[in-house]
């Protein structure tokens, strides 16, 4: 009775489990391009879905080069807090940021192309990270591979070039990159598959609903703009718009591509979740700061503006250092831009002739500053006034206001102009 109560029970206990696995649905999430915070908004959107949807698995299909260490952090949280099942399918690549992401996964599958790896910290400009930076970076490593029951000296390696694991390719002095067979070899990878299609069936859910969750417009729009290579760009744009704005009447063109980027700058960073409106209504505020400079003169209103502007677009970043390099680097551009037009183009293209004043008086036109006295050089008078230096003399019976070289000449002395410069008569007691 007891073996034929477990033949009747354990069949119909799989059958029910399994179908109730295919009533949930499976997501698969693709993690693309750059590793940045508008993947990491992307990817929590995600798996919020998934969760409301009580997905029964939720697939990473992984293709990117890396990115930054403070989103490969972010993903990795929400990915550590998920109750759902993960799985990376590294699908080509998963390095460096892309590496840390796939280990905290719960499972990891990879086609005979793929590789992972390569995930030394490096700064903006390309070198290697300090200290603080590289060992922080070495702890994420290697928990991330322990909390998954891999062993963390292949996660050290990948990130710390002094560890020397030779029979991976990975000598001192090189990073650890596996290929599928290396990390299946090394327990990095519970499989290779050839494709989709072989991993749904490793899985176990061939016949489940599997629900691809894509990036939409906004979501793409907003990771490109919100890219650390972009952004300056956008500044850079948005600042030439409106110097060249400024010395144009009216509002055309260039006000207008300015304001566009301005505008994309903010769109880009709020769907991206890193600015908020707060940031958008100081912008709003130091504009109006601005504008209200040029009916109240001091300069301290346009000051505050400016330095509204400024603080939004700080407040509005998640680095301020990368912030601050951007707009460096917008600044540094507009103004060799603006030389370069000024200078170079201003002459040929007809836009800058309309913005730049080329016409000038000069003496040789008939302009000039001051009446020139040079007729009264040489002439002789009489002082009406003493001389301190300056005072009244008499020549040709026209009162002229003189100088003298720097001594007192008293009244009723005879002198004679030695000099004019303009309006300025110098004169010599004879």
């Amino acid at each position: 009775m007891f073996f034929l109560f477990l033949f009747i029970l354990i069949p119909s206990y799989f059958s029910s489990h399994q179908a109730e696995a295919k009533g949930k649905p499976v997501y698969i999430v693709p993690i693309e391009n750059t590793v940045e915070d508008g993947l990491y908004v992307f990817l929590s959107r995600a798996l919020d879905k998934a969760e409301k949807d009580h997905a029964s698995l939720v697939i990473f299909e992984i293709n990117t080069p890396g990115g930054l260490v403070d989103s490969a952090g972010k993903i990795a949280k929400i990915l550590g807090n998920t109750p759902l099942k993960t799985v990376a399918y590294v699908n080509n690549r998963a390095l460096s940021a892309g590496a840390y992401i796939a280990l905290n996964a719960d499972q990891i599958y990879m086609v005979p192309s793929g590789v992972m790896g390569a995930a030394a910290v490096i700064d903006s400009a390309g070198n290697t990270a300090g200290k603080k930076a590289q060992s922080y970076w070495l702890a994420a490593m290697k928990t991330a591979a322990e909390q998954n029951g891999r062993n963390p000296l292949y996660a050290q390696a990948m990130a710390d070039e002094n560890v020397d694991l030779p029979e991976y390719g990975a000598e001192k002095g090189k990073l650890l990159t596996f290929t599928s067979s290396q990390a299946e070899k090394a327990g990095y990878s519970e499989g290779t598959v050839s494709g989709k299609n072989e991993l749904y069936e490793k899985l176990d859910i061939t016949a489940a609903d599997v629900r691809p969750i894509d990036e939409n417009v906004g979501d793409k729009l907003a990771r490109f703009i919100t890219n650390p290579v972009v952004v300056p760009i956008l500044l850079t744009i948005a600042l030439l718009g409106i110097v060249i704005e400024l010395f144009t009447p009216g509002f055309g063109i260039p006000g207008i591509i300015g304001t566009i980027s301005i505008v994309l700058f903010f769109y880009g960073h709020l769907v991206a979740g890193m600015a908020g409106y707060e940031s958008i209504g100081l912008f709003a505020a130091g504009v109006v700061l601005l504008l209200l400079e040029l009916f109240v003169p001091g300069g301290v209103i346009g000051a505050f503006g400016l330095a509204a502007i400024v603080g939004s677009l700080f407040l509005a970043a998640e680095s301020a250092v990368a912030m601050a390099i951007s707009l460096l680097i917008a600044l540094a551009v507009s103004v060799i831009a603006a030389i370069l037009f000024v200078k170079v183009f201003g002459k040929e293209m007809k836009f800058f002739k309309k913005i730049i004043l080329n016409d000038s008086t000069n003496t040789e036109q008939g302009y000039i500053s001051s009446p020139d006295r040079s007729d009264l050089l040489g002439q002789t008078g009489m002082t009406l006034t003493d001389l301190r230096p300056a005072g009244t003399v008499l020549i040709q019976e026209e009162r002229v206001d003189v100088v003298t070289e720097g001594g007192f000449i008293s009244k009723n002395s005879a002198v004679r102009v030695v000099k004019t410069e303009g309006s300025r008569i110098v004169v010599r007691e004879i």
